[in-house]
């Protein structure tokens, strides 16, 4: 997979693509990583690519020219542009595995007031990962990418995604390690037992215990 980030502060991924499962999916070759900073499209003098909005208002708006550009300058038949936008569909798993099967991604940062509705037009997806507003996309841009790539094949174990939160609506059961009593906090003996089927079976009802009381709208959608 190939992901294109555009962004008007390409720095803050620095941090982002150089640690952790992120950095190896690059160095394994995975998936590749390009960020890009949106003024290296523009035509406009002081490599403007905001203005004010027409009709008048507060903040700055960005501009059509510069993203038209950018867009066309990356995308092609297998691209699938993505914007980060407080309107957009707000992001979950279900959508994270639909797109960990694209072959590339555009996806756009949003900052400062919003940005031109003209845009749209060369959008294929609107994404929020939730109901606040962000100084911008940057941050939204990397939690949607990090949700993606670890569902690529080869980055991670498929055992160790097949199990997480919200793969069947539920959210994840709980999890111990080492010292098997602490402050007089022990570990359930079930899974001690060595008894997969009873374990299974312990993890399922903490599954489902803990989405009745954390995110009991979850449970509407459950499936066995």
């Amino acid at each position: 997979m190939k992901i294109d980030i555009l962004t008007l502060f390409p720095n803050m991924f620095n941090g982002f693509l150089s640690e952790s499962i992120i950095k190896r999916a690059i160095e394994n070759g995975n998936v590749i990583i390009n960020v890009h900073n949106i003024r290296d499209y523009t035509v406009y003098k002081n490599n403007q690519v905001d203005d004010t909005p027409y009709g008048g208002g507060a903040g700055m708006v960005l501009m059509c020219d510069p993203i038209f550009r950018a867009v066309e300058a990356l995308k092609s038949d297998d691209s699938k542009v993505i914007i980060m936008s407080p309107q957009g569909k707000v992001f979950n798993q279900k959508t994270a595995y639909n797109l960990s099967r694209e072959k590339h991604l555009i996806i756009i940062c949003g900052h400062y007031e919003g940005f031109d509705e003209r845009i749209l037009s060369i959008v294929d997806m609107e994404i929020s990962i939730g109901d606040y507003i962000l100084t911008g996309g940057e941050i939204p841009s990397m939690a949607i990418t990090d949700a993606v790539v670890r569902l690529i094949d080869g980055v991670i174990t498929s055992d160790s995604h097949m199990n997480d939160s919200f793969n069947n609506n539920l959210l994840d059961y709980p999890t111990y390690t080492k010292p098997r009593i602490y402050n007089d906090m022990e570990v359930p003996d079930v899974l001690l037992s060595g008894h997969h089927g009873n374990i299974e079976k312990w993890r399922k009802e903490k599954q489902i215990e803990k989405t009745k009381k954390n995110r009991p709208d979850l449970m509407e959608d459950y499936y066995e």
